[in-house]
């Protein structure tokens, strides 16, 4: 199954949206995309994801991003403004943010947070 079936086809709003969202994962260095656990993904090196686009998940009603991030970072943004800032199920506890685009949602930020998902794949580990 391919990135477009996985998306509503008949929804131009979804389209758009993650026409934009493809364009700002696919901008950085080494990254690929591929249906993962059921919604488009963004990977680093084919293997480390760091952004996911996802629609309705079990019924949530949100379409939204789960981005990889730290645990700092999260709880932030988390606290900031839950209106667009969530704990994602299954990869929370690994320090990944949710953020809500069918909300007001600020492009340049949204640009920051996927950099930084980026970033925080592709910087090599501190040993």
């Amino acid at each position: 199954m391919n990135v477009e079936d996985k998306l509503d086809a008949d929804s131009q709003f979804h389209q758009e949206l993650f026409r934009q969202i493809r364009e700002l994962s696919m901008s950085f260095p080494d990254t690929s995309e591929q249906v993962s656990h059921g919604a488009p993904t963004f990977f680093y090196k084919d293997k480390k994801m760091f952004v996911q686009y996802r629609s309705n998940h079990h019924g949530d009603e949100r379409i939204a991003l789960w981005c990889a991030s730290t645990a700092d970072i999260q709880s932030t943004l988390a606290q900031s403004n839950p209106n667009i800032y969530f704990l994602p199920p299954y990869v929370a506890h690994l320090g990944w943010i949710g953020l809500r685009l069918d909300r007001k949602a600020d492009w340049g930020e949204i640009q920051s947070i996927i950099s930084d998902a980026y970033l925080s794949k592709a910087r090599p580990k501190r040993k």
